[in-house]
């Protein structure tokens, strides 16, 4: 799970995207931030997915 800083910075380089712009350093660890962030949501997802069981009551 990623932590409660990193989604702290991720959300003030979005912010800080639409009101002044970023410079080429913080793009790239907005990007690597995001790509951390996406990885770690699809991994947990992956894992309720997995914890689901079907059941049949007929």
């Amino acid at each position: 799970m990623i932590s409660k800083e990193k989604i702290d910075r991720i959300n003030f380089l979005a912010k800080k995207s639409k009101t002044e712009g970023l410079t080429e350093e913080e793009k790239k660890e907005q990007k690597d931030l995001r790509n951390e962030y996406l990885k770690s949501f699809r991994e947990n997802f992956r894992k309720q997915l997995d914890n689901i069981e079907f059941v049949d009551e007929n």
